[in-house]
């Protein structure tokens, strides 16, 4: 892939999801590793799991900011589907790069609450390739008018989002039993209304990227865990029951192998790609060749559930929040597979590895040893 390399030092950076799992931890690296940057991040706080757990996380952030004093960190209580707002921020902050992760998750939920989806994941989505266009648009008005005075849009200083960034989901190949799951393969029969909205958002992006010349990459995660993660999640939801004594469901008899990716390494992965956005080029048709990629980020290496469920209460054990003597067996249950469920789903990040060098880092065991650590720490505080 040729790509334009950018220096995030001194940048003017947006996240948006900012209190959200992968959005709090992409924050908290930039804060740790950057230099003269300006971060805004911004979520709408909504209740689709306990806001507490969100707030947890932004005072994290509010709290290593003020140890970073060479790097300005702002963070808005508000929606990407809010059009004024959008546009205000990047009025005010000229961003140099811009990574979405706002978005209104899970595939359950969708069924009961759709108007939440195409709220946040196409609406607001719109709204951020809309304020990405016109960051171009008004560079080139400003070059075009040889009469306007010097300003924060001048030419010299601010360029338009120079790279987009934004979270796709590997929901979005659906019932594909071809594994592992490659950005080459068609992804266009979603079983899910979420799955519809991010490959959606694949489609906006693309189009952005032909008509408007807006360098953008999308991102299929793929089962991300670790600390203060999403509660809906089945590790998470896993660990509730078995604190409270219930017995656990593993579907397939334990048999499903699935692509567990720890959040730092998603981090890390967000992090090299937000330094190398695709190149602009001309077409032959005088338009954009679109500066558009889409990957897979993940594992690569699917882990059997019922080992990943094993490895979860032998870690929980160990930081106490299990008992010594807890008896496993007498709380799981295997099962027969769900309906419309396969038995395997894994990512093929070849492609990411091949234009970033990026390889996962964390085993399972040492990222759900983090997370037990982490709930034992945040129940019993």
């Amino acid at each position: 892939m040729s790509s334009s390399l950018i220096d995030l030092n001194n940048k003017s950076i947006l996240v948006t999801g900012a209190a959200g799992f992968i959005g709090s931890n992409l924050v908290k690296r930039l804060l740790g590793d950057l230099q003269g940057a300006t971060i805004v991040g911004i979520d709408n706080m909504n209740d689709y799991y306990d806001v507490s757990l969100k707030e947890y996380r932004l005072q994290q952030l509010s709290d290593l900011s003020l140890q970073t004093s060479d790097i300005a960190w702002s963070f808005i209580r508000g929606s990407i589907a809010d059009r004024p707002l959008i546009n205000a921020l990047f009025a005010e902050h000229h961003f140099d790069i811009v990574v979405n992760l706002a978005a209104q998750a899970g595939v359950r939920y969708s069924i009961d609450n759709p108007d939440a989806y195409i709220q946040s994941n196409i609406i607001g989505f719109y709204n951020i390739l809309e304020a990405c266009r016109h960051s171009m648009s008004d560079v080139r008005s400003k070059k075009e008018d040889v009469n306007a005075q010097p300003s924060a849009l001048s030419p010299q200083t601010y360029t338009g989002v120079q790279h987009l960034v934004y979270a796709s989901s590997s929901s979005v190949y659906g019932g594909n039993k071809k594994v592992p799951f490659s950005t080459d393969d068609r992804v266009d029969n979603p079983v899910s209304l979420y799955a519809a909205t991010k490959k959606s958002n694949e489609l906006f992006a693309h189009c952005y990227s032909k008509l408007y010349d807006i360098p953008s990459t999308g991102l299929r995660f793929f089962t991300v865990y670790g600390p203060a993660g999403r509660p809906d999640m089945a590790y998470f939801g896993f660990t509730n029951k078995l604190v409270k004594g219930d017995t656990i469901q593993i579907y397939n008899y334990g048999n499903c192998r699935r692509d567990f990716t720890y959040v730092d390494d998603i981090v890390e992965g967000i992090v090299r790609v937000m330094q190398k956005a695709p190149a602009r080029k001309t077409g032959d048709d005088g338009l954009p060749v679109p500066p558009y990629a889409v990957y897979n980020i993940g594992g690569g290496q699917p882990e059997n559930l019922l080992d990943f469920v094993t490895i979860l209460q032998e870690e929980l054990v160990r930081a106490k929040v299990l008992p010594s003597d807890f008896n496993f067996e007498e709380h799981k249950q295997l099962v027969a597979m769900q309906p419309g469920d396969v038995p395997v789903t894994y990512a093929d990040s070849s492609a990411l590895e091949k234009d970033f060098g990026f390889v996962p880092r964390i085993t399972l065991r040492e990222g759900l040893r983090k997370f037990a650590e982490w709930y034992k720490s945040y129940y019993s505080s």
